[in-house]
């Protein structure tokens, strides 16, 4: 399935269950949202978004733990879990979708390229993924995006 599909997938699911997505991007820096709103009629259910690239941002605007960041790094499950958390009651939407990862070249506070956290939160708690992605930076950013549409479909046919 593209990710065009899935995401034509997760719209109509959210539709029909009258809910709506807001979406925290660290390690797709955007390119997750523009799968979302390249769906026709993707307002109906799409909040919008916030690309929170910086370390810092995923404290100030998503509210993510600073002791946690600074212990841990951006790159963890409990940031993708409270960065979904976050957008979700900072834009009021039913689910809340999160990226962050390393995408390379290089590896990043001693995470390896490829590791990648992803995390939906919603009315049922908060589900959390970590794939091991390979191949190069705009490989691994697009499966991050196939995979968190993955996650959300799923989380969504429940």
């Amino acid at each position: 399935m593209t990710d065009h599909e899935l995401a034509e997938r997760v719209h109509a699911a959210l539709r029909a269950e009258g809910g709506t997505l807001a979406v925290a991007e660290s390690l797709t820096g955007g390119l997750l949202a523009a799968a979302l709103v390249d769906v026709p009629g993707a307002s109906a259910t799409f909040r919008g978004s916030v690309t929170a690239y910086a370390t810092e941002l995923k404290a100030s605007v998503l509210g993510v733990d600073e002791g946690l960041l600074d212990v841990y790094g951006p790159v963890h499950p409990v940031v993708a879990r409270q960065m979904a958390e976050g957008v979700r009651a900072l834009l009021g939407a039913t689910y809340g979708l999160a990226t962050t990862g390393v995408a390379g070249p290089d590896p990043q506070d001693g995470q390896p390229v490829g590791t990648v956290h992803l995390a939906v939160a919603g009315p049922g708690g908060t589900l959390v993924s970590s794939p091991l992605l390979s191949g190069a930076r705009a490989t691994i950013r697009h499966d991050a995006v196939t995979a968190a549409l993955e996650l959300l479909a799923g989380r969504l046919s429940r």
